[in-house]
């Protein structure tokens, strides 16, 4: 990878080598993090890359390590789905049970649960392709842990990628569990974008994987993504550590012994893939461009546009409309568009930023960021879950923000 001079992109050289002796004194060497790994580009250009600590025991983290990206996979299914709707093989309006017809008549929670059955309401509204996309479809997560649809979710192990699920079984098996809300009426981070997986596997008639590989990842030479970690590249897969309430950072997945060497029974579109800093930096330079890089176009200027406007009912921003996570006060101002967060107003964030810049990250304490009207991308790679523990998204961006020296506004 080639790293341009800061200086020549508006940007302090100073200032970003800091964040480089921060994050290793504050994360690495006291043991917060095992490894981390920063890409900071302007204009589509890197001008800063940096990696520090171990990917597994005495290797050192290279520019070439594989990482988990978990929820940053969510971007990558909604490109792939606004592909389609370019195409006109389904609009953001279509209800979800045209393409899965299981869900037709799906009912919202009224009681129940447990040893005794659901009791269920109609919908106010049918679930649309928007609402999987935004997050306002009613389904959940089971690790949130909070009711009796989370532990209905929990009990069927559908977030199990390796387990008897596939795309078809969960929804068949979501189909007996009530939706958490009326489609629209709140947002709730979900299994939603791998239902959208599912959807785009019917439409087109092939398998996720084979739909990414094709449409997006080779044309934009992101050669080092995927849901399953070839043979000849797993000594580049980093360890992945968890949180023990107890024992601090635990193992969570052995690089050299995976589970993501293995093909998964079910391909996730919400969190399944693995790539390197440079790879993802390839998708989200392609964004930046308005759907276009090195000549290969995947979107038009106008899709990304759509994508990247606040989609929430209402004009309102996750802080008033999550029911769990990120209903925190310092996601106030910001939005949902398709696929990613979005900021709409920048002041109750209290950090620096842009209003329009789109962003997300990954369990595993991975981030992506995007500012068009900075031209900015910064990259943040390391593996440990949850990815609230420590508050280095925020940190990093104070920084990577105060090393600008000359705006594009």
């Amino acid at each position: 990878m080639q790293i341009a001079d800061p200086a020549t992109f508006g940007m302090d050289a100073g200032r970003l080598a800091a964040i480089d002796g921060f994050l290793d004194q504050r994360y690495v060497q006291s043991g917060r993090f095992k490894g981390t790994q920063l890409l900071v580009s302007r204009d589509g250009q890197p001008v800063h890359f940096s990696s520090a600590g171990s990917m597994r025991e005495s290797q050192p983290v290279g520019a070439d390590t594989l990482f988990r990206i978990a929820s940053m996979t969510k971007p990558v299914t909604s490109v792939a789905f606004m592909m389609l709707v370019e195409e006109g093989k389904v609009a953001l309006d279509d209800p979800v049970h045209r393409i899965i017809p299981e869900w037709k008549g799906l009912g919202v929670y009224d009681g129940g649960g447990g040893s005794a059955p659901f009791v269920t309401r109609p919908t106010a509204a049918p679930m649309r392709m928007v609402d999987l996309l935004r997050h306002t479809a009613g389904l959940t997560y089971s690790f949130q842990n909070r009711g009796n649809i989370d532990a209905a979710y929990r009990e069927t192990k559908i977030e199990n990628w390796y387990g008897e699920h596939d795309l078809d079984s969960v929804v068949r098996t979501l189909a007996a569990i009530p939706l958490e809300f009326s489609p629209g009426e709140a947002w709730n981070y979900s299994v939603a974008t791998d239902i959208l997986g599912l959807i785009i596997q019917r439409i087109e008639g092939k398998p996720l994987d084979r739909v990414f590989r094709d449409r997006i990842f080779a044309p934009l030479g992101m050669e080092d993504t995927f849901f399953q970690v070839p043979a000849d590249k797993v000594h580049r897969l980093a360890d992945c550590y968890t949180m023990h309430p107890e024992k601090g950072a635990v193992m969570y997945d052995k690089g050299a012994e995976s589970a993501w060497s293995r093909k998964p029974t079910q391909f996730s579109g919400g969190g399944g893939l693995v790539s390197t800093a440079a790879d993802y930096h390839r998708f989200c330079a392609m964004l930046l461009n308005k759907g276009e890089l090195h000549g290969t176009r995947l979107l038009s200027p106008k899709t990304i546009e759509l994508m990247t406007i606040n989609h929430l009912p209402g004009g309102s921003d996750l802080a008033s409309m999550s029911r769990s996570l990120f209903s925190e006060a310092t996601n106030a101002g910001v939005g949902f568009g398709l696929g990613f967060a979005v900021t709409i107003n920048l002041a109750p964030t209290l950090v620096h930023g842009s209003v329009g810049e789109y962003y997300w990250g990954g369990m595993f304490s991975t981030a992506f960021h995007i500012d068009p009207v900075e031209r900015l991308i910064f990259i943040f790679m390391t593996q440990l879950s949850p990815s609230n523990t420590y508050p280095v998204r925020r940190e990093l961006k104070t920084m990577i923000y105060s090393a600008i020296t000359e705006s594009r506004r």
